[in-house]
């Protein structure tokens, strides 16, 4: 709830299977540029919970189903947590690159 909103939570570019990825998607980057500034840069392998794990407790208590989509939080590195705080505003560029997978470019509004 603190961070979708109607309009937001986007995805892509691409959807790939659990398949295509190294298990656990170990080995994967994940970068987030602002106007073209990299704000974020970790390996998802430094994620406080695992992906395997994540799966694993999820599963516990929802059923988990093809397609189903886990959304996680992001590396530090953006808004209130720069000094200064540093939000997105109308007219800036985000994109989020998970290394080997593709860029989402979202133009923010």
């Amino acid at each position: 709830m603190g961070k979708n909103f109607d309009g937001t939570g986007v995805f892509g570019p691409a959807f790939v299977t659990a398949d295509a990825l190294p298990p656990g998607c170990k080995g994967l980057d994940l970068t987030t540029r602002l106007n073209g500034e990299v704000v974020q840069h970790a390996p998802i392998a430094a994620m406080v919970v695992d992906v395997e794990t994540l799966v694993s407790l999820l599963s516990e208590v929802f059923t988990l189903s093809p397609g189903d989509v886990i959304v996680t939080g992001t590396p530090s590195g953006i808004s209130m947590s720069r000094k200064p705080p540093l939000w997105m505003k109308p007219g800036d560029v985000s994109e989020v690159e998970i290394s080997s997978l593709g860029i989402l470019r979202t133009p923010i509004t």
